[in-house]
């Protein structure tokens, strides 16, 4: 073959090359531009033929709003503070007792209601439905607190419930004695008025959630187990309603949690002969341990983005976005790793992202002239929902690269499974429903609990687990969350009233409308 005929079939296989590669290239494009376009995962809700239903109405008059409001502020008056799980304030658990049974009396007196204390200060409440074949569910909330002082910065002391500018200040009002007297303020409403569920379904006040509930929480399970409950599905706190928080989301979202990501608590160590520090050694134990928890520091957990549920969270949202963004997050099957590497650019986004590293505790020392023989520092980790406890353990071992340090899990547990979230799912499409009959312009979708929380417990009992109340969180809000100036509007605390009295009358359908087979789900 001549040189001239080599470089002609060159050329042609170049050609046919770069044609396959183009036609490769609209094909992607045509079907990112379709998934682009494609009608919301939330219209098939609303357009879905929904069974009908008696469902009492509440509005809320003055005097009723007074008495609701007062309730609430003297529950956030009450310091019922977990310190450990062994130290809690008992006093102000039986004072919180007193006060459900004197906010709530119907509650306490309706034949329809059977209560049991657990473990001296948590509550599990049963309502039996009127039709015993529909499977129950169970809302939690929990009653306990972490620590507050004044001298922190707040605006009011943190157990004062002071209210400034139609909020009130306080330490629970969203973590998590709005859900606790909201769930029972919307159940004494209903049960005023005449209510009996259809659908069974149980309230469980956990005493010790800020601790772990390994004496509320963990001790209702065999209560129920025993009977031999199985339930619907769990609906307990953890996600909320985004306002103007996601950047470049237009309108706010309400995200409810399909799964909590693990959580790990390492403790390093390093023990070396004490000295005087006229004469120090090389490399001390301080240093030692700095330079470990340095390089924890420096080399973060593997991007992991597009590998959990988060990748749906984005999904759903996608068209609530302008392009090119909406774009990209219509198609996260191709462009997970660059939304991954945006994400992570940011704290409260880079936990989406990865298992998050944060060393809390460092302790070494004794007196400033004696080279300390131990040094100890406390490491938490939050473990994405695509590895496992011991993968991350594997993984901190291998960043410490040190023999010198000691390295102990103190505790720890896998990330939980995660719940449905299509449109055969009963607990997730009850939620979306009563969210959307309140909020009709809100963009629902299914997210992931970074923090824990006492529904971990109750996984043997059900596969639907979900994390959600509608408090609003405004840019800044969610760092009010275990921190200083936690509050919730007077509006926002009527709201959670309102939800759980619509949530509770829409669990007593039988069944689910039929998917609309007109809507595009992503």
């Amino acid at each position: 073959m001549t040189e001239s005929g080599q470089k002609f079939k060159i050329f042609k296989f170049l050609k046919i090359m770069i044609s396959s590669f183009l036609i490769i290239i609209l094909l992607l494009f045509t079907v990112a531009s379709i998934r682009t376009f494609s009608l919301d995962v939330n219209a098939g809700l609303q357009l879905a033929n929904w069974e009908k239903t008696k469902n009492i109405s509440l509005v809320i008059d003055h005097h009723q709003r007074e008495e609701l409001i007062a309730n609430f502020k003297e529950a956030i008056r009450i310091p019922t503070v977990s310190f450990s799980g062994t130290e809690s304030n008992n006093t102000a658990l039986l004072e919180f007792n007193r006060l459900l049974r004197k906010a709530f009396p119907t509650v306490f007196s309706s034949k329809l209601v059977h209560h049991q204390l657990v473990a001296n200060y948590s509550h599990l409440f049963w309502l039996q439905g009127s039709q015993p074949d529909l499977a129950p569910y169970l809302l939690l909330a929990h009653i306990d607190v972490v620590p507050a002082s004044e001298s922190d910065g707040w605006e009011a002391p943190p157990f004062s419930a002071k209210e400034i500018d139609g909020f009130i200040y306080g330490r629970g009002t969203i973590d998590d004695k709005g859900s606790v007297m909201g769930i029972l303020q919307a159940l004494e409403y209903l049960l005023i008025k005449g209510y009996a569920p259809r659908r069974g379904f149980y309230i469980g006040l956990g005493h010790d959630e800020e601790v772990g509930g390994y004496k509320g929480a963990l001790n209702i399970v065999p209560m129920l187990k025993q009977h031999g409950v199985q339930l619907s599905f769990v609906l307990d706190e953890g996600l909320a309603v985004l306002d103007d928080v996601i950047s470049g989301l237009e309108g706010p979202a309400a995200l409810i949690g399909i799964t909590e990501k693990g959580s790990a608590t390492v403790k390093l160590s390093v023990s070396m002969a004490p000295g005087h520090s006229s004469m120090p050694p090389r490399e001390t134990s301080i240093g030692i341990l700095a330079a470990a928890v340095k390089r924890l520091e420096e080399n973060p957990m593997p991007r992991l983005f597009g590998h959990g549920p988060e990748r749906g969270t984005f999904e759903h949202l996608a068209h609530k976005f302008r392009l090119p963004m909406k774009f990209i997050m219509s198609n996260l099957w191709l462009f997970s790793p660059l939304l991954g590497r945006v994400l992570e650019r940011k704290p409260d986004t880079n936990a989406f992202v990865r298992t998050t590293t944060a060393v809390t505790m460092f302790n070494a020392g004794v007196k400033v002239n004696i080279i300390p023989s131990l040094a100890e520092a406390y490491v938490n980790l939050r473990i994405h929902s695509a590895q496992s406890l011991q993968e991350v353990l594997d993984l901190v071992r291998s960043t410490v690269g040190d023999q010198r340090v000691k390295i102990e899990l103190v505790d720890g547990f896998d990330p939980l499974p995660v719940s449905s979230a299509d449109e055969q799912s009963f607990g997730f499409q009850i939620i979306k429903k009563t969210v959307l009959d309140m909020f009709p312009t809100i963009t629902v979708a299914p997210g992931i609990c970074i923090g824990n929380t006492d529904s971990r417990h109750f996984k043997d009992l059900t596969s639907d687990i979900y994390r959600f109340a509608p408090v609003w969180f405004k840019p800044g809000d969610a760092k009010r969350f275990h921190g200083i100036n936690e509050r919730i509007s007077k509006k926002n605390y009527e709201e959670l009233v309102l939800f759980y009295f619509s949530l509770i009358q829409n669990c007593d359908i039988q069944n689910l409308p039929e998917p609309h087979s007109s809507v595009h789900e992503l």
